[in-house]
């Protein structure tokens, strides 16, 4: 399976065609996805009008920059014209995309072939992909587990040779956990960088959308890409010696897998071996981090779901109904203690951020659960699934700040780790930059399925 970058150079080199190399990702497509449930829709017969033409243009002269030719999935919540966007619901069944959204449109423009739409967790309102009107996606390093969500059918895509990279949305999590458990990079830029327009939206006030790729150049191509700048190139990655990194223990490390937290360390040991400079910092009132997430993110859900939970409740999938249904609750007086919350807690991950490259921490704190697994033991304890996927990622969807999650080992049962490094507001590329010098000691090599 070849990366973006690997494709770039064999497309221009000749070695490889765009047909060629679609093709092979179709037919994984269909050897691969009754297993996996990764795809809603596949679009074999335009990704192969897409690809004759990027391959002709190429020939003409016409090179459109990075992701000439290069088959990409999309999850099944950001518009592409005249086709159903189903956000995995019945509730918009007869729905079709009379534009692209933006991002997709630059995706177009810059020359991306598109193979289908991906499954996600109804609505994007769940981190395991479990409650889709289409079914669950499944992990490909074991098709008994989760993917991750909200957007696992994006994940597996990749992970499973479907396409080179993908496109999904963050509002918790939803780009870095199904790629930390399915052993990919994920990369959440900074609140507003990347526009939402044509996503059906989740909250309002934390939707991101973004890359998830086999690399952190890879990441960084699409992501310039989704910003209209598709002849951008990754930035250099910044020396590592020297590079200062901070560790958020309190919180965020109290709870966590035995092997997730050994994979951490050791990823950590050999930054610190290679010349980066790891302190141990307290993001004081992390604590708070999770009636501030809520109460925010369930209200703006509510507002939006309001009409079709009275006209057409029976057409949601029963958990993402209840979820929604509690939502409406949330009291005016907590949602603006929320928001007063949500200011804390950006400025101390500024400051944090202020005095350091980057924050280094887990992206997920367990392995990819088992299907059906409501909870998940924690040394002695069994904690609810869905509260631990979010509790590492959805702080920075909380305080906007930009954030990569990038694999970093295996467990013994052979399911991937993810640490995720944070950055300052608006330097998404300083962050790639660290996050290309991190790479290596982090990942050492990339997981196959």
């Amino acid at each position: 399976m070849m990366t973006i970058e690997e494709f770039g150079r064999r497309l221009r080199a000749r070695e490889v065609t765009s047909v060629g190399v679609t093709e092979e990702c179709l037919g994984r497509i269909e050897a691969e996805n009754p297993k996996l449930n990764a795809f809603i829709k596949v679009t074999a017969d335009e990704a192969l009008r897409q690809a004759r033409q990027a391959d002709q243009e190429l020939a003409a002269g016409t090179d459109r920059g990075p992701l000439h030719g290069v088959p990409l999935s999309i999850k099944d919540i950001l518009d592409m014209r005249g086709l159903p966007t189903t956000a995995a619901s019945r509730v918009r069944e007869g729905h079709v995309a009379e534009r692209d959204a933006p991002t997709v449109a630059h995706l177009r423009q810059a020359g991306a072939v598109f193979v289908g739409k991906t499954n996600l967790h109804e609505f994007a309102f769940g981190t395991t992909n479990e409650d889709s009107a289409f079914g669950p996606a499944r992990n490909p390093h074991d098709p008994t587990r989760s993917p991750g969500g909200s957007s696992g059918g994006s994940a597996a895509s990749v992970a499973a040779g479907m396409a080179l990279a993908t496109v999904g949305t963050d509002t918790g999590g939803s780009i870095r956990i199904p790629s930390a458990a399915c052993g990919i990079v994920g990369l959440k830029a900074t609140f507003g960088e990347v526009s939402v327009d044509g996503v059906v939206p989740l909250s309002r006030t934390f939707d991101h959308v973004g890359p998830l790729a086999q690399t952190v150049t890879d990441a960084s191509l699409v992501y310039h890409a989704l910003l209209g700048d598709a002849g951008t190139k990754s930035p250099v990655p910044a020396p590592i010696h020297g590079l200062r990194l901070a560790v958020p223990r309190p919180y965020f490390c109290d709870m966590l897998d035995d092997e997730v937290r050994a994979r951490f360390e050791e990823a950590l040991e050999r930054l610190r071996t290679a010349g980066a400079r790891i302190d141990d910092i307290e993001i004081k009132h992390a604590k708070e981090i999770v009636p501030v997430y809520m109460h925010i993110s369930m209200a703006d859900a509510a507002a939006y779901h309001a009409a079709t939970l009275e006209t057409m409740p029976e057409r949601y999938t029963k958990p993402v109904r209840l979820r929604l249904e509690m939502a409406r609750y949330v009291l005016a007086e907590d949602y603006v203690r929320a928001l007063a919350g949500r200011e804390r807690l950006t400025r101390e991950v500024d400051a944090a951020t202020a005095q350091h490259d980057a924050l280094i921490l887990p992206s997920l704190p367990i392995p990819a659960p088992t299907i059906g697994a409501s909870t998940v033991q924690i040394g002695s304890t069994a904690e609810p699934v869905r509260n631990l996927m979010l509790r590492l990622t959805q702080p920075f969807n909380v305080t906007g700040h930009p954030a990569i999650a990038m694999p970093s080992g295996l467990t013994s049962a052979g399911l991937p780790c993810s640490v995720q490094l944070v950055g300052r507001r608006m330097q998404t590329d300083a962050l790639i930059r660290v996050a290309l010098a991190c790479e290596p000691f982090v990942t050492l090599h990339r997981v196959q399925v």
